[in-house]
């Protein structure tokens, strides 16, 4: 399938990608990723591979919207927001009901 990444045009197929990422070690994931075997892969990690340019050169969306177009499951990883200790006893003050003080 032809994809356009980077302003660049290139003929990508799903054999093609998974002979590329054969035994290239997965980086951490921290956004988002593509399951490719039984491996999770950074699309960022995956476009560099296939395409050999700088990962700078080009968004996870279009990575994303070409590992789709061959078939891939991409997923993005919800950004952990930590509760504040103030909202959480606040939560525990209203469930035990004590008044809540400013």
């Amino acid at each position: 399938m032809r994809c356009i990444i980077a302003h660049f045009p290139f003929d990508l197929t799903k054999s093609g990608v998974q002979a590329s990422m054969k035994g290239i070690k997965p980086e951490v994931v921290t956004g988002e990723y593509v399951i490719i075997g039984r491996r999770h892969y950074p699309v960022k990690q995956v476009g560099e591979v296939i395409t050999r340019q700088d990962r700078r050169d080009f968004s996870a969306a279009e990575m994303t919207r070409a590992l789709l177009s061959l078939g891939y499951t991409c997923r993005n990883i919800a950004p952990h927001v930590p509760a504040t200790a103030s909202s959480s006893l606040r939560t525990a003050q209203s469930l035990l009901g004590i008044p809540v003080t400013a």
